[in-house]
């Protein structure tokens, strides 16, 4: 027994770290029974008056204390779970998770923390807390203090307490948060943590681009807290050398001068080993002047951020400086001002860095704090970007330095800056003189004194390219029968295309005519556009993958089209016009034929026979072959991968696909979870995975070497796309295919692209021709242009505030049939977020639906129901709790918004509406209820 006790206080004491972050005090102490009440009160005091890591340590301390009573560590074990502690209770009993879920679940802690100063104001608390309980990630402890928290001292101290005790959960928390968040509509907050925005499936830039969580990756270590005993001081171990080609070293030299720059060489040349460098040399020339330096090194993807971490920033510089990166390991309460404090280098997204810019709640980071900041992937510094928001910074305070100087006042520091980009771009020019202008612009923004250049030659062979054509397929039955059902459509709703079925062209007319038809109140004619643009989408996929995945997709959106006509059984039922009737019908009636054409293999498109002879010749012509094939949507990616696993001839030659996709749920196609996403790309860079098919989501950051080939099936976008994707064949011998159907002008595009890429090379020589005094003229104007448009962005904004329209002016119609719904004067703002409808006759108007994502019925007095339009079915929000009382909650985006008779279709946040609704009067609505509930007490 006493042996037992020994290895079970080993236990604890080897995840004593970790516990100190996942036991609350308060929530297990008193069940904790034979702990003394003194005790139990030096326990409390210790949190009180220091914290609770170190009222765990306490507790700890008290709970392994020798002697044992019988039964001790059970007492532990059982205080924990029953106190919401269920993953301490985990490691106490040495059921640890898989280290890989473990660092998963570590970094989503911290990322939260380093996220949670934009979240706090946006954050549905009640809602939230209230699916949080029901999907299991905090207890109903946790919930009690949650809702009194918010109710004592307001939404933002609620929402901390929620997101300090979502968490301690066990490994999966953060995607079931994600999907909590999607069931309450919680967009902005989930739309900040995912780097998602509304793109109808398709993703035209990566899901992670500009964002801190842009995930994909959400989990991905941000940040790693170590003891910094692998960090010497000057005179510590023997650092390790940094070797740079001639190439690179001329690259540098500038920057090595205190110069700001923008190195711009091609992917695979090693700008980031040039960035380190630069880095070392930077701190250690600071060092030997006896000042400190600082260094911020940005991403615009988090993966990149572990990536930077341990291949080249660590090795390099841990033995003389301290180099971060998020992780998990730290307290949640450490700050990222106190990282930036205690580091020398620091590694981080764009968008945490801005976040803590002058943050009011954290002390924040003022760029003066920082002696150097370097900059992946710099062309996207342009503007609406998070970089060019931290550049604003930086040129504001410089010109203002300019003005100090002048008045002999003192200056304030700014950190040298240095870029790094294969691929500036010319920002769709097609005049050399505008692609000059689009590369200066960037130059300007980044206050750079030049941007360097070299052609590395040797050091990096281009991959080898090549275009695939093939015919478009003479027969093309199940086409031919989407087409018939489009007519038809056409026909019934007396429409007119002046484009072809089936292109980009036709989706964009779509578009354009469910607008109109939303305005004009023509409800055939938007149903039918609907209907057209999936008929289309089908029709886009049928020529891409299989007819059989083309039919799959058909269906499931009528299926879901058909779920929303079915009404509670307590409510009448929903209205299905005769126009919906038809479409219902039509697809019906050719759904037989298209089932057996779908599975028809001789009518398959050329294009994935193609494929597979392009992917058989790479895997039967090399020795160990590693590659990555782009597609337009997401559906597709699935679709492919789903085909190369089930198809055997891939399998005999060693073919291990796998795909990645965004994480955004604004498509009818599931997104991927950050844990997936990780996963996949992890297989692939061990192996495991040996064919990714992706969407431009991972066109840029992929460092692996030993990836040889590119596809891009049928996709091809701008000229940074193109040399990016090039890019990703880092090996020798490496191949870049793109297979097109002749005519599609997909060869065209691609001819474009590298066009404008010979363009960019040559509008950077021109501009490197320029004399400095010519260039400094041209950056200079470009900065003042910049501040200059973003005082006036500024003040137009808050001109439009201060101009906003009354409610009164302001009537909202139902999206799906047109119908009145309510005027603005019906609207109140909770929380200065939630617009609610208090009118008492509101509810007669809508039916309430169950929110059929959520696994389990809700207790009564939570919600899970959306509200939909009793006449045709649209959706139109969701019902919320708020201290006690239940109001349905509007989303504008369902809704043709006029203002005094001007009709506006498009609008998808209530931010863009320049009206402001007045606060909600809850003593109002709470003495309606009260008095109601009287009188009834009384009948």
């Amino acid at each position: 027994m006493a042996s037992d006790d020994t290895e079970r206080v080993i236990v604890i004491e080897s995840v004593r770290q970790r516990l100190r972050h996942l036991i609350l005090v308060d929530q297990v102490l008193d069940l904790i029974h034979s702990i003394g009440n003194d005790q139990k009160e030096l326990i409390r005091n210790k949190a009180r008056n220091e914290s609770n890591t170190a009222a765990v340590d306490l507790l700890i301390n008290t709970v392994i204390k020798t002697p044992h009573h019988d039964g001790w560590f059970m007492e532990f074990v059982d205080a924990l779970k029953n106190g919401g502690c269920q993953h301490a209770a985990d490691y106490v009993e040495a059921k640890f998770p898989d280290p890989t879920e473990e660092a998963d679940n570590d970094a989503c802690v911290l990322f939260i923390q380093l996220m949670s100063p934009s979240l706090l104001d946006r954050l549905k608390t009640s809602d939230v807390c209230a699916h949080c309980f029901s999907e299991g990630i905090i207890s109903k402890e946790d919930k009690e203090n949650i809702e009194a928290e918010e109710k004592n001292s307001g939404n933002r101290k609620g929402a901390r307490a929620l997101l300090t005790r979502i968490v301690r959960g066990r490994p999966g928390w953060f995607s079931t948060f994600l999907k909590v968040l999607r069931d309450t509509e919680c967009w902005p907050v989930y739309y900040e943590l995912t780097g998602e925005t509304q793109d109808n499936g398709k993703e035209a830039e990566p899901f992670f681009a500009g964002n801190a969580v842009t995930i994909a990756f959400l989990c991905e270590p941000l940040l790693c807290f170590t003891d910094g005993t692998d960090m010497a001081a000057a005179g510590g171990p023997k650092r390790a050398d940094i070797v740079l080609r001639d190439y690179q070293m001329d690259a540098a030299r500038p920057a090595l001068e205190g110069k700001n720059i923008i190195v711009c060489l091609p992917t695979g040349s090693g700008k980031t080993r040039v960035a380190v460098y630069i880095t070392r040399e930077h701190l250690d020339s600071r060092r030997r002047e006896g000042r400190s330096g600082k260094v911020v090194v940005l991403v615009n993807k988090v993966p990149l951020v572990e990536q930077h971490f341990s291949t080249e920033f660590r090795p390099f510089l841990k033995h003389a400086y301290k180099v971060e990166r998020v992780s998990g390991d730290s307290p949640l309460k450490i700050s990222f001002t106190e990282i930036v404090k205690k580091n020398d280098v620091i590694i981080c997204t764009a968008q945490i860095l801005e976040n803590f810019l002058d943050n009011k709640d954290d002390e924040g980071v003022q760029l003066s704090d920082l002696t150097l900041i370097v900059i992946d992937e710099c062309h996207h510094t342009k503007k609406g970007e998070v970089y060019n928001h931290i550049m604003m910074r930086y040129l504001k305070q410089k010109h203002k330095n300019v003005q100090l100087k002048k008045e002999q006042k003192k200056t304030v520091p700014i950190p040298q800056i240095l870029g790094l980009t294969a691929s500036p771009g010319v920002g769709g020019a097609t005049k050399m003189d505008k692609a000059e202008e689009h590369i200066l612009q960037i130059c300007a923004n980044l206050d750079a004194y030049k941007i360097m250049t070299k052609d590395n030659g040797q050091h990096k062979k281009d991959p080898y390219k090549q275009i695939a054509s093939v015919e478009a397929r003479q027969e093309d039955p199940f086409g031919d029968v989407i087409k018939k059902i489009m007519n038809a459509i056409h026909i019934h709703a007396s429409l007119s295309p002046t484009c072809d079925l089936g292109s980009q062209n036709y989706e964009q007319w779509v578009v354009q005519k469910e607008r109109k038809a939303v305005k004009d109140e023509d409800h055939k004619v938007r149903v039918c556009v609907e209907h057209l643009r999936k008929y289309n989408e089908g029709l886009q996929l049928s020529n891409t993958i299989r007819m059989w995945d083309a039919f799959g997709f058909l269906n499931k959106y009528q299926e879901e089209e058909m779920k929303k006509k079915v009404a509670p059984e307590e409510d009448e039922p929903i209205q299905i016009t005769d126009t919906e009737r038809f479409l219902f019908n039509l697809f019906k009636e050719n759904k037989k034929e298209l089932q057996t054409l779908a599975g028809q293999p001789q009518f398959e498109n050329k294009s994935l026979s193609e494929l597979r002879r392009i992917i058989l010749h790479e895997f039967t012509s090399r020795d160990s072959a590693r590659g990555i094939i782009f597609t337009r949507t997401r559906c597709s990616a699935m679709a492919l991968s789903q085909w190369i696993q089930e198809n055997s001839k891939f399998s005999d030659v060693g073919v291990k696909a796998s795909y990645v996709i965004g994480g955004g749920d604004q498509s009818n196609v599931k997104p991927m979870t950050a844990a997936e996403q990780k996963d996949v790309l992890n297989k692939f860079r061990n192996g495991e995975v040996n064919l990714l098919i992706a969407t431009t989501v991972a066109e840029e950051g992929l460092d692996i070497p030993q990836c040889n080939f590119v596809i891009r099936y049928g996709l091809v976008t701008n000229e940074i796309a193109m040399i990016q994707a090039e890019g990703r064949a880092r090996a020798e011998d490496s191949s870049y295919t793109l297979v097109e159907v002749k005519g599609s002008a997909v060869a065209e595009k691609e001819s474009i692209n590298e066009y404008r890429k010979d363009m960019m090379s040559k509008a950077i020589a021109k501009i490197k021709s320029l004399s400095q005094d010519d260039y400094d003229k041209r950056i200079m104007t470009l900065q003042f242009q910049a501040i200059m448009e973003e005082r006036v962005r500024k003040t137009k904004k808050k001109q439009k505030d201060r101009k906003s329209s009354s409610p009164s002016e302001v009537k909202f119609t139902c999206r799906g049939c047109s119908s009145h719904v309510c005027n603005g004067d019906d609207i109140q703002i909770i929380e200065n977020m939630h617009r609610v409808n208090v009118s008492p006759h509101f509810g007669k108007l809508f039916i309430r639906k169950e929110n059929t994502s959520l696994q389990e019925r809700l207790l009564d007095y939570e919600t899970n129901v959306f509200i939909a339009c009793k006449i045709c079915g649209q959706r139109w929000g969701s019902m919320m709790l708020f201290h006690g009382l239940e109001f349905p909650c509007l989303h504008v985006k369902n809704f043709v918004v006029a203002y005094n008779g001007k009709k506006i279709s498009n609008c998808t946040r209530w931010n863009e509406l320049a009206i402001q609704f007045p606060a909600l009067d809850y003593v109002h609505h709470a003495s309606q209820v009260v008095q109601s509930s009287d009188d009834e007490d009384t009948q």
